[in-house]
This record gives C-alpha cells, sequence and structure tokens, in this order.
C-alpha cells in the first residue's frame, strides 16, 4: 500500500478507515517497507489471504475527513456525479477512480452505454459541483469517442 495522506496519524494504531464497500477497518499496526511502501495490519484481519481480500481503494472514514477549500474536494465524492460536456451535453456519471502514474482518471459510463477515462486535470475537468453531484468536462477531440 502507498501511503497517499497529509495527516501523519492517518496510520498509526486505533484509526479507522473505510472501504468504498462501507467495511470498516480499523489500524492494529504500521510499518514502513523498503522505503516506500507501507505495510498496514488491520484488526480482525488474521492471514494473508483475508489482507489480499482487501486489495482496492480504501477512504478515511467521513467522521475524520478534514474540511477542504472550496476549490478541493475527496475523490470518491465524484462516484455517481452526472457528467455533461461545457456545451451542456450528457455524456454519462462517474463510476469510479482510477490511479494513474501522471494523474487520476475518473471512470465515466456513458448514457448511450460504453465507458472511458477521463483524465482528473484542470484543463479536461473545468467544473467540479460534488453538492450537486456534477461535473463539466472540456474534452479534447477523440477523447469521448
Amino acid at each position: 500500500m502507498v501511503a497517499l495522506s497529509d495527516d501523519p496519524k492517518r496510520w498509526d494504531p486505533g484509526s479507522t478507515l473505510l472501504r468504498r464497500d462501507g467495511t470498516e477497518l480499523v489500524v492494529e499496526d504500521s510499518r514502513t517497507h523498503k522505503g516506500d511502501r507501507l505495510l498496514v495490519k488491520f484488526e480482525g484481519v488474521a492471514t494473508r489471504s483475508e489482507a489480499e481480500a482487501l486489495r482496492g481503494p480504501v477512504y478515511v472514514s467521513s467522521e475524520q475527513r478534514r474540511e477542504l477549500s472550496d476549490d478541493h474536494f475527496w475523490q470518491d465524492e465524484l462516484l455517481g456525479c452526472a457528467v455533461a460536456t461545457v456545451d451542456g451535453r450528457a455524456v454519462g456519471e462517474v463510476s469510479g477512480i482510477v490511479a494513474g502514474p501522471a494523474q487520476d482518471l475518473v471512470a465515466v459510463e456513458g448514457v448511450n452505454g460504453g465507458a472511458f477515462l477521463v483524465p482528473l486535470v484542470k484543463a479536461i475537468v473545468v467544473e467540479v459541483d460534488v453538492d450537486a453531484k456534477r461535473l463539466v468536462i472540456d474534452p479534447p477531440p477523440g477523447l469521448l469517442d
């Protein structure tokens, strides 16, 4: 696991994290491994196969989230957001976030079927309104094809 958190106490024993499926995980212990990896042991997870079954996104529980400024958001808040182009054309709904090497990608289920990925960069995702559950994109030619 790569430790993606700006809170130095996030991985301390007793910290609670939430999986996308709603499962709560309580940190029992954690340590760095080979310099850039984080090994985390969760309470109630005794075997390697149980740990491997937990692979995937883990989020801070809503009670532990800090307030963000108006122009920032938690990525999981994008799930279920309607996606439209700057000219108002509905293109789909956010179904997931995919970690990328340069930037993360928003997975979108298209209104006419199919799916596509939208780079989560300001030049393409021009407006995010998590309260209204809406993303506005300015896709370059070919992105939605």
